[in-house]
């Protein structure tokens, strides 16, 4: 019997925590939550914490310091362009590095290989398993640059462009360059 009314009082219990919610919560407007500033700081930091931990995956696969050089994916009406340069025009050892990784990356691209940005996210990007499938419809091109290099990544069709574009938009993000979108639908 006493077993009974314990289960019973626990269950009341139960159901009285999800019949009221708490009250810093009641309204869904974030101004009204007076935990707010405390949830943004921690959302904030986890997504610092989430960047610092891809620049150190990228130190290792890409071979070069991400924080002495800066990252651009240039989205293109007919694909986009991966640049990399040096912060400082006297790091001769970062620019071979990036100029031996873009035009690596060139050629895996090309041979449908996306394992270095896969080992740089943790994740596949959105985009890379259409460009994977759709490797005969691209074209990727290394070129040099003075103080790096770049991947001119080109289709003509359809269904690559989307996926080349999916691809930037998310490495946009990801290395937070503040290069712009694509601008149109496809």
């Amino acid at each position: 019997m006493k077993q009974l009314l314990f289960v019973f009082a626990a269950a009341a219990g139960l159901v009285a925590q999800q019949a009221a919610p708490p009250a810093q919560h009641e309204s869904m407007d974030p101004k009204s939550c007076s935990m707010h500033a405390e949830h943004m700081k921690e959302q904030a930091s986890a997504a610092d914490q989430r960047f610092a931990e891809m620049n150190a995956r990228g130190d290792r696969s890409m071979g070069f310091e991400q924080s002495k050089t800066t990252h651009h994916f240039r989205t293109l009406e007919d694909g986009g362009a991966i640049e990399v340069t040096v912060n400082d025009a006297a790091d001769n050892t970062n620019l071979a590095a990036i100029r031996h990784h873009l035009s690596q990356i060139a050629k895996q691209f090309a041979a449908g290989d996306f394992s270095t940005p896969m080992m740089t996210h943790a994740e596949m990007p959105p985009g890379a398993a259409e460009m994977q499938k759709l490797a005969n419809k691209i074209a990727y091109t290394y070129e040099e640059l003075p103080a790096g290099g770049r991947v001119k990544i080109t289709t003509g069709d359809p269904a690559a462009l989307a996926a080349v574009h999916k691809f930037f938009e998310y490495q946009i993000k990801e290395h937070r360059t503040g290069d712009a979108p694509a601008a149109h639908q496809h």
